[in-house]
Protein backbone atom coordinates (compact mmCIF):
# COMPACT_ATOMS: atom_id res chain seq x y z
CA UNK A 1 0.00 0.00 0.00
CA UNK A 2 1.58 3.22 -1.02
CA UNK A 3 0.73 6.33 0.60
CA UNK A 4 1.24 9.71 -1.26
CA UNK A 5 1.36 12.85 0.89
CA UNK A 6 3.14 13.76 4.35
CA UNK A 7 2.78 11.36 7.14
CA UNK A 8 2.32 12.50 10.85
CA UNK A 9 5.98 10.86 11.87
CA UNK A 10 6.67 7.46 11.28
CA UNK A 11 5.96 4.64 12.99
CA UNK A 12 4.01 6.66 15.64
CA UNK A 13 0.73 5.31 16.67
CA UNK A 14 -1.46 8.67 15.98
CA UNK A 15 -5.17 8.49 17.98
CA UNK A 16 -7.88 11.22 16.58
CA UNK A 17 -9.75 11.10 19.63
CA UNK A 18 -13.20 13.29 17.76
CA UNK A 19 -14.02 14.28 14.29
CA UNK A 20 -17.16 14.46 12.27
CA UNK A 21 -18.61 13.44 9.04
CA UNK A 22 -22.32 14.67 7.84
CA UNK A 23 -24.38 12.92 9.70
CA UNK A 24 -26.58 11.81 6.75
CA UNK A 25 -26.57 8.25 5.01
CA UNK A 26 -25.35 9.27 1.81
CA UNK A 27 -22.07 10.55 3.38
CA UNK A 28 -19.14 8.56 2.16
CA UNK A 29 -16.82 7.54 4.56
CA UNK A 30 -14.07 6.88 2.38
CA UNK A 31 -13.14 10.45 3.05
CA UNK A 32 -11.54 9.52 6.05
CA UNK A 33 -8.21 8.84 3.76
CA UNK A 34 -7.43 12.19 4.60
CA UNK A 35 -6.73 11.11 8.22
CA UNK A 36 -4.82 7.90 7.02
CA UNK A 37 -2.73 9.82 4.43
CA UNK A 38 -2.06 12.10 7.39
CA UNK A 39 -0.50 9.32 9.40
CA UNK A 40 -3.61 8.92 11.38
CA UNK A 41 -3.98 5.29 13.14
CA UNK A 42 -7.25 6.02 14.61
CA UNK A 43 -10.22 8.19 14.61
CA UNK A 44 -13.58 8.32 16.65
CA UNK A 45 -16.17 9.72 14.44
CA UNK A 46 -19.52 11.58 15.75
CA UNK A 47 -22.40 9.64 14.54
CA UNK A 48 -25.08 12.06 16.77
CA UNK A 49 -25.75 14.84 18.56
CA UNK A 50 -28.29 15.87 20.91
CA UNK A 51 -30.36 17.72 18.10
CA UNK A 52 -30.35 14.54 15.99
CA UNK A 53 -33.02 12.56 16.42
CA UNK A 54 -32.59 8.64 16.92
CA UNK A 55 -33.84 7.94 13.26
CA UNK A 56 -31.34 9.89 11.80
CA UNK A 57 -28.61 8.54 14.02
CA UNK A 58 -29.73 4.62 13.08
CA UNK A 59 -29.53 5.64 9.38
CA UNK A 60 -25.74 7.26 9.89
CA UNK A 61 -24.32 4.51 12.17
CA UNK A 62 -26.12 1.95 9.46
CA UNK A 63 -24.21 3.46 6.92
CA UNK A 64 -20.74 3.84 8.48
CA UNK A 65 -20.43 0.64 9.45
CA UNK A 66 -22.02 -0.73 5.76
CA UNK A 67 -19.18 1.33 4.23
CA UNK A 68 -16.29 0.42 6.84
CA UNK A 69 -16.94 -3.43 5.79
CA UNK A 70 -17.02 -2.77 2.34
CA UNK A 71 -13.46 -0.91 2.89
CA UNK A 72 -10.99 -3.25 4.32
CA UNK A 73 -7.97 -1.98 2.50
CA UNK A 74 -8.10 0.81 4.17
CA UNK A 75 -10.62 1.26 7.17
CA UNK A 76 -10.27 -1.05 10.40
CA UNK A 77 -13.71 -1.15 12.64
CA UNK A 78 -12.72 -0.74 16.20
CA UNK A 79 -14.14 -2.47 19.18
CA UNK A 80 -11.04 -3.38 21.62
CA UNK A 81 -7.34 -1.87 21.41
CA UNK A 82 -6.01 -4.59 19.72
CA UNK A 83 -8.04 -3.48 16.55
CA UNK A 84 -6.58 -0.20 16.88
CA UNK A 85 -3.34 -1.75 16.58
CA UNK A 86 -4.16 -4.20 13.84
CA UNK A 87 -5.01 -1.14 11.78
CA UNK A 88 -2.08 0.76 13.22
CA UNK A 89 0.58 -2.11 11.73
CA UNK A 90 -1.47 -2.40 8.66
CA UNK A 91 -1.17 1.16 7.74
CA UNK A 92 -4.82 1.53 7.96
CA UNK A 93 -7.28 3.39 9.81
CA UNK A 94 -9.57 2.12 12.99
CA UNK A 95 -12.76 3.65 13.25
CA UNK A 96 -15.20 3.82 15.93
CA UNK A 97 -17.74 5.91 16.92
CA UNK A 98 -19.17 8.70 19.30
CA UNK A 99 -22.44 10.23 20.46
CA UNK A 100 -21.82 13.87 21.65
CA UNK A 101 -25.57 13.74 24.47
CA UNK A 102 -27.65 11.49 26.35
CA UNK A 103 -30.77 12.58 24.74
CA UNK A 104 -30.73 9.95 22.17
CA UNK A 105 -30.94 7.48 24.41
CA UNK A 106 -34.71 8.69 25.04
CA UNK A 107 -34.95 8.21 28.69
CA UNK A 108 -33.35 4.58 28.80
CA UNK A 109 -29.93 3.51 30.22
CA UNK A 110 -30.26 0.15 28.82
CA UNK A 111 -29.89 1.83 25.14
CA UNK A 112 -26.01 2.49 25.92
CA UNK A 113 -25.46 -0.92 25.75
CA UNK A 114 -27.29 -1.08 22.38
CA UNK A 115 -25.23 1.58 20.97
CA UNK A 116 -22.10 -0.11 22.26
CA UNK A 117 -23.32 -3.13 20.27
CA UNK A 118 -23.65 -0.93 17.07
CA UNK A 119 -19.72 0.34 17.17
CA UNK A 120 -20.06 3.60 20.02
CA UNK A 121 -16.98 3.36 21.98
CA UNK A 122 -17.17 6.98 23.43
CA UNK A 123 -19.59 9.16 24.90
CA UNK A 124 -21.25 12.25 26.52
CA UNK A 125 -23.99 13.24 28.52
CA UNK A 126 -25.12 16.88 27.52
CA UNK A 127 -24.26 19.27 24.35
CA UNK A 128 -23.99 22.50 25.39
CA UNK A 129 -27.45 22.64 26.22
CA UNK A 130 -28.89 21.54 29.46
CA UNK A 131 -30.70 18.05 29.47
CA UNK A 132 -32.34 15.55 31.56
CA UNK A 133 -28.82 13.97 32.58
CA UNK A 134 -27.20 17.11 33.12
CA UNK A 135 -25.81 20.53 32.23
CA UNK A 136 -24.09 21.80 28.83
CA UNK A 137 -21.17 24.18 28.67
CA UNK A 138 -23.45 26.85 27.21
CA UNK A 139 -26.26 27.18 29.85
CA UNK A 140 -27.21 27.35 33.65
CA UNK A 141 -24.50 25.59 35.36
CA UNK A 142 -26.36 22.32 36.94
CA UNK A 143 -25.26 19.12 39.07
CA UNK A 144 -25.45 15.30 37.45
CA UNK A 145 -28.93 14.56 37.70
CA UNK A 146 -30.11 11.32 39.08
CA UNK A 147 -31.11 10.08 35.60
CA UNK A 148 -27.82 11.28 34.34
CA UNK A 149 -25.90 8.99 37.64
CA UNK A 150 -27.96 5.87 35.99
CA UNK A 151 -26.73 6.64 32.48
CA UNK A 152 -22.99 7.18 33.96
CA UNK A 153 -23.31 3.98 35.59
CA UNK A 154 -24.70 2.20 32.29
CA UNK A 155 -21.77 3.86 30.16
CA UNK A 156 -19.26 1.96 32.79
CA UNK A 157 -20.96 -0.87 32.66
CA UNK A 158 -20.92 -1.23 28.80
CA UNK A 159 -16.90 -0.67 28.78
CA UNK A 160 -17.47 2.66 27.16
CA UNK A 161 -14.90 5.88 27.42
CA UNK A 162 -16.78 8.48 29.90
CA UNK A 163 -16.66 11.93 27.98
CA UNK A 164 -17.17 15.07 29.33
CA UNK A 165 -16.62 17.77 26.96
CA UNK A 166 -19.11 20.08 25.83
CA UNK A 167 -20.23 19.16 29.40
CA UNK A 168 -20.83 21.77 31.66
CA UNK A 169 -18.58 22.41 34.86
CA UNK A 170 -20.21 21.02 37.83
CA UNK A 171 -21.83 18.12 35.88
CA UNK A 172 -18.73 17.17 34.30
CA UNK A 173 -17.37 17.15 38.29
CA UNK A 174 -19.96 15.12 38.90
CA UNK A 175 -19.20 12.74 36.63
CA UNK A 176 -15.87 12.59 37.14
CA UNK A 177 -16.69 11.50 41.06
CA UNK A 178 -19.33 8.95 40.12
CA UNK A 179 -16.94 7.49 37.47
CA UNK A 180 -15.52 3.86 38.16
CA UNK A 181 -13.57 4.01 35.26
CA UNK A 182 -11.15 6.75 33.67
CA UNK A 183 -13.02 9.77 32.09
CA UNK A 184 -11.77 11.72 29.26
CA UNK A 185 -12.23 15.06 27.64
CA UNK A 186 -11.87 13.94 23.73
CA UNK A 187 -11.76 17.53 22.56
CA UNK A 188 -11.59 20.50 24.71
CA UNK A 189 -9.07 23.00 25.06
CA UNK A 190 -7.56 24.74 28.71
CA UNK A 191 -9.66 27.46 29.57
CA UNK A 192 -6.38 29.05 31.03
CA UNK A 193 -5.09 29.93 27.82
CA UNK A 194 -8.89 31.11 25.96
CA UNK A 195 -11.63 32.22 27.91
CA UNK A 196 -14.42 30.40 26.01
CA UNK A 197 -16.84 28.47 27.92
CA UNK A 198 -16.27 25.57 25.72
CA UNK A 199 -12.51 25.06 27.32
CA UNK A 200 -12.58 23.09 30.64
CA UNK A 201 -11.29 25.04 33.76
CA UNK A 202 -7.97 23.77 35.97
CA UNK A 203 -10.55 21.82 38.49
CA UNK A 204 -11.98 20.16 35.60
CA UNK A 205 -8.50 19.25 34.24
CA UNK A 206 -7.28 17.42 37.67
CA UNK A 207 -10.45 15.87 38.56
CA UNK A 208 -10.12 14.57 34.85
CA UNK A 209 -6.37 13.44 35.66
CA UNK A 210 -7.38 11.89 38.78
CA UNK A 211 -9.76 9.15 37.41
CA UNK A 212 -6.73 8.74 35.25
CA UNK A 213 -7.86 9.64 31.98
CA UNK A 214 -6.91 12.26 29.21
CA UNK A 215 -7.52 16.00 28.06
CA UNK A 216 -7.49 15.86 24.13
CA UNK A 217 -6.59 18.89 22.79
CA UNK A 218 -8.85 19.81 19.50
CA UNK A 219 -7.74 22.54 16.78
CA UNK A 220 -11.26 24.52 16.74
CA UNK A 221 -10.07 28.29 15.93
CA UNK A 222 -12.22 30.06 18.78
CA UNK A 223 -11.01 27.49 21.04
CA UNK A 224 -7.56 27.90 20.75
CA UNK A 225 -7.53 31.87 20.88
CA UNK A 226 -6.72 31.70 17.14
CA UNK A 227 -9.51 31.71 14.63
CA UNK A 228 -7.04 30.74 11.72
CA UNK A 229 -6.49 27.22 13.98
CA UNK A 230 -2.96 27.61 13.40
CA UNK A 231 -0.76 24.84 14.26
CA UNK A 232 1.28 27.20 16.91
CA UNK A 233 -1.70 27.90 18.61
CA UNK A 234 -2.51 23.75 18.79
CA UNK A 235 1.16 23.80 20.13
CA UNK A 236 0.22 26.12 22.87
CA UNK A 237 -2.37 24.39 24.38
CA UNK A 238 -0.88 21.18 24.24
CA UNK A 239 2.68 22.68 26.03
CA UNK A 240 0.87 24.17 28.30
CA UNK A 241 -0.95 21.10 29.76
CA UNK A 242 2.35 19.49 29.68
CA UNK A 243 4.03 22.08 31.70
CA UNK A 244 1.41 22.22 34.04
CA UNK A 245 0.36 18.67 34.20
CA UNK A 246 2.69 16.29 32.71
CA UNK A 247 2.81 14.48 29.59
CA UNK A 248 1.00 11.42 29.94
CA UNK A 249 -2.59 12.71 30.57
CA UNK A 250 -2.93 14.26 27.46
CA UNK A 251 -3.87 13.97 23.85
CA UNK A 252 -5.53 15.00 20.41
CA UNK A 253 -9.06 15.87 19.46
CA UNK A 254 -8.49 17.66 16.65
CA UNK A 255 -12.73 17.80 15.97
CA UNK A 256 -11.90 17.92 12.23
CA UNK A 257 -15.24 18.25 10.55
CA UNK A 258 -15.07 17.09 6.84
CA UNK A 259 -17.29 18.90 4.58
CA UNK A 260 -21.36 18.21 3.53
CA UNK A 261 -20.36 17.56 0.06
CA UNK A 262 -23.91 18.99 -0.86
CA UNK A 263 -25.58 17.21 1.78
CA UNK A 264 -28.08 18.25 4.17
CA UNK A 265 -27.94 16.79 7.38
CA UNK A 266 -29.95 19.59 10.03
CA UNK A 267 -32.35 17.55 11.36
CA UNK A 268 -36.03 19.16 11.34
CA UNK A 269 -36.60 22.21 13.31
CA UNK A 270 -32.94 22.57 13.98
CA UNK A 271 -32.28 26.00 16.21
CA UNK A 272 -28.84 26.92 15.63
CA UNK A 273 -28.99 29.71 17.92
CA UNK A 274 -30.04 27.51 20.68
CA UNK A 275 -27.43 24.63 20.39
CA UNK A 276 -24.75 27.37 19.39
CA UNK A 277 -25.81 30.77 20.93
CA UNK A 278 -25.00 34.32 19.77
CA UNK A 279 -24.33 35.64 23.46
CA UNK A 280 -21.24 33.33 23.65
CA UNK A 281 -20.01 34.38 20.20
CA UNK A 282 -21.68 32.02 17.38
CA UNK A 283 -22.95 33.78 13.83
CA UNK A 284 -25.58 31.51 12.36
CA UNK A 285 -24.49 28.28 14.08
CA UNK A 286 -20.93 26.32 13.98
CA UNK A 287 -19.48 28.62 11.62
CA UNK A 288 -15.93 28.06 12.57
CA UNK A 289 -12.52 27.37 11.39
CA UNK A 290 -11.00 23.86 12.09
CA UNK A 291 -7.56 22.44 11.55
CA UNK A 292 -7.62 19.62 9.18
CA UNK A 293 -5.61 16.52 9.14
CA UNK A 294 -2.87 17.48 7.55
CA UNK A 295 -1.50 19.49 10.13
CA UNK A 296 -1.32 16.08 12.06
CA UNK A 297 2.78 16.81 10.48
CA UNK A 298 3.25 19.60 11.20
CA UNK A 299 1.85 19.69 15.35
CA UNK A 300 4.49 16.30 15.57
CA UNK A 301 7.38 18.41 14.22
CA UNK A 302 6.37 21.06 16.39
CA UNK A 303 6.36 19.24 19.80
CA UNK A 304 10.06 17.50 18.48
CA UNK A 305 11.35 21.30 18.17
CA UNK A 306 9.67 22.13 21.40
CA UNK A 307 12.04 19.21 23.07
CA UNK A 308 9.34 16.41 23.79
CA UNK A 309 11.83 13.09 24.01
CA UNK A 310 10.55 9.94 22.13
CA UNK A 311 8.44 8.62 25.36
CA UNK A 312 6.40 11.66 25.57
CA UNK A 313 5.96 12.15 22.17
CA UNK A 314 4.54 8.58 21.71
CA UNK A 315 1.91 9.42 24.59
CA UNK A 316 1.04 12.36 23.28
CA UNK A 317 0.06 11.46 19.45
CA UNK A 318 -1.44 8.23 20.64
CA UNK A 319 -0.28 5.93 22.92
CA UNK A 320 -2.00 8.02 26.59
CA UNK A 321 -5.33 7.62 24.79
CA UNK A 322 -4.68 3.93 24.09
CA UNK A 323 -3.92 3.12 27.49
CA UNK A 324 -6.93 4.76 28.58
CA UNK A 325 -9.01 2.53 26.08
CA UNK A 326 -7.42 -0.39 27.25
CA UNK A 327 -8.45 -0.22 30.48
CA UNK A 328 -12.28 1.13 29.48
CA UNK A 329 -12.71 -1.01 26.60
CA UNK A 330 -11.34 -4.73 28.33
Amino acid sequence: MTDGGEKAGAGYLVWDAHACLPLHEAADIRVLERHRRAGCSFVSVNIGMDMNPLPQIMKVIASFRRQIAASPDMLVPVRTVADVETAHASGRLGVAFDLEGGLPLQGRPDMVGLFAALGIRQMHLAYNRNNALGGGCYDEDVPLTPHGRAVVAAINDAGILMDCSHTGHRTSLDIMAASTAPVIFSHANPRALCADGRNITDEQIRACIATGGVVCVNGVGRFLGDHAAGTPAILAHVDHLVQTYGDRHVGLGIDYSYPSGGLDDDPPGLDKDHWWPPAHGYVGGLNIKIAPPEQLPGIVEGLVRLGYGERALRGILGLNMLEVARRVWG
